[in-house]
């Protein structure tokens, strides 16, 4: 009688074990699954591309993960109301110069990336280069893979 109460008891706890390792394998394959996902959102681009216009607005905000979010108006014809397009920035250098050309027209190079995880950006769009185009200033220059077009059209 003893020993079919200490069999049972083995049996419970081997149960136990194997309800524990299947659940941590079960969270790992999870955790790797959503890591590889974000590797893959992040090194994807789905599209690349330039946008120009007057950034109206720049800010780090964000409860958790502080990100760079923005605000690009792009006027189609003058008196009319813009489109405004949303953008985050990743890289702290890009950052600071989009910093300084808030209230300035500018020409943007981006990477569009499928969604994920709001820690990266609030969009879909990565700005990752600039080109003022309202003049030089020595404060703001050419950034980025957006460097290599010359902002003054006379200098081409």
């Amino acid at each position: 009688m003893a020993g079919d109460s200490t069999t049972a008891a083995t049996a419970v706890k081997r149960a136990g074990r194997r309800l524990g390792t299947w659940l941590l394998g079960l969270v790992l394959a999870a955790a790797l699954v959503y890591a590889g996902y974000t590797w893959f959102a992040l090194s994807w681009d789905y599209s690349t591309g330039e946008r120009a216009g007057l950034v109206q607005k720049f800010s780090r905000r964000g409860v958790l993960c502080k990100t760079w979010e923005g605000e690009l108006a792009m006027y189609v014809v003058a008196g009319v109301q813009p489109e405004v397009w949303p953008f985050s920035v990743r890289d702290p250098k890009v950052a600071e110069q989009l910093k300084a050309t808030v209230g300035r027209r500018v020409q943007l190079h981006y990477s569009e990336h499928p969604p994920f995880h709001r820690c990266f950006g609030d969009t879909r769009y990565f700005v990752d280069g600039l080109v003022p185009l309202d003049g030089p200033d020595p404060a703001v220059a050419p950034v980025g893979s957006a460097a290599a077009a010359p902002a003054d059209p006379a200098a081409r």
